[in-house]
């Protein structure tokens, strides 16, 4: 799941759209990997979706801080707004929380495709709790984009039940996410925003992890890797969120939003060949329907939008 709200920066580096393209490209066909070791560890080492998701977040501030601390020294942990910027980590870990979930039970590319209407989620969000101008078009293409959702979630759902849901509440709440970052604005760098993220979620996750468990949930079952290769799959997990998403920071500050932005879809691309290479599994035709929709939907959102900027530009 990429960030490009994290792009924002008040110190932008010198622009050069080739360069971000294909960094941008790179990113998004590396970030699945994160989800295939999610995958990997809930069904082969049998680690439960709360554990990893707290080891993404914990190895995520292992791995990263160090290279924070040496760019920024104690500025990394200056937020000037730092309740806002832990409550973002919270809602991605929550958020992160329910896609391991997912990939637990259900194909790596059906959860991708489903994930994605939350570009549908953040616009609607948008227009009713920012007073963002949303036309008629765009609220069709938010609906026909659902539409789409559905044709992936009908046969996941007859399978795996609620859990065919669990994606659309990933989406909602990295919506939520990402409305606060337009909340947030500039007031912080992208790296002071990057670590108290992994601050946030670390936090949010162990906390999440212990009330689980009390419970008695297997999905909240707290353990330790139970090997060698588990332990570096974990590490590597931690290390790609941390790195991949300032990757992605700087694809944006290298590129505007309206280039980079329909590369994110080559997550399902990504998601797609893992799924297949690792787990066997590939989506029906019906549910290659329901992706074409989803992106088609959101292509043409992102085209609205441009053409919305441009012409307030104008004026």
């Amino acid at each position: 799941m990429s960030d490009p709200k994290l792009s924002t920066s008040p110190h932008p580096t010198a622009s050069n759209p080739l360069r971000g393209m294909a960094l941008m490209a790179g990113c998004m066909l590396v970030l699945p990997g994160m989800d295939a070791i999610a995958k990997y560890m809930a069904n082969v080492e049998g680690m439960s979706p709360g554990q990893i998701t707290f080891y993404r977040f914990f190895f995520q501030l292992v791995c990263t801080l160090p290279v924070l601390v040496l760019l920024q020294g104690r500025q990394a942990f200056s937020a000037r707004r730092p309740g806002l910027n832990l409550l973002r980590g919270a809602l991605h870990g929550a958020a992160s929380l329910m896609f391991f979930a997912a990939v637990k039970y259900m194909p790596l590319a059906d959860v991708f495709a489903i994930y994605f209407v939350e570009p549908f989620i953040l616009t609607a969000l948008s227009a009713l709790f920012l007073g963002d101008r949303v036309g008629w078009r765009r609220w069709l293409a938010i609906l026909v984009g659902f539409g789409g959702a559905m044709i992936v979630i009908q046969p996941s759902y007859a399978i795996f039940g609620w859990t065919a849901l669990l994606p659309v509440a990933c989406a909602f709440l990295f919506a939520l996410y990402m409305f606060l970052n337009r909340a947030l604005g500039e007031a912080d760098t992208p790296m002071t925003m990057q670590t108290m993220a992994g601050l946030g979620g670390t936090a949010f996750m162990g906390l999440a992890l212990m009330a689980g468990s009390s419970f008695g949930s297997g999905d909240f079952e707290m353990s330790l890797p139970a090997s060698g290769l588990g332990l570096a799959l974990l590490l590597l997990l931690g290390s790609i969120s941390g790195y991949i998403h300032l990757l992605v920071v700087r694809a944006f500050r290298m590129a505007p939003l309206s280039v980079l932005a329909p590369f994110q879809y080559f997550e399902i691309i990504a998601a797609t060949v893992l799924g297949y290479a690792l787990f066997g599994d590939f989506p029906t035709l019906s549910k290659w329907s329901g992706i074409a929709i989803i992106v088609g939907s959101g292509l043409f959102i992102l085209w609205r939008e441009q053409n919305h900027v441009r012409s307030v530009k104008s004026d």
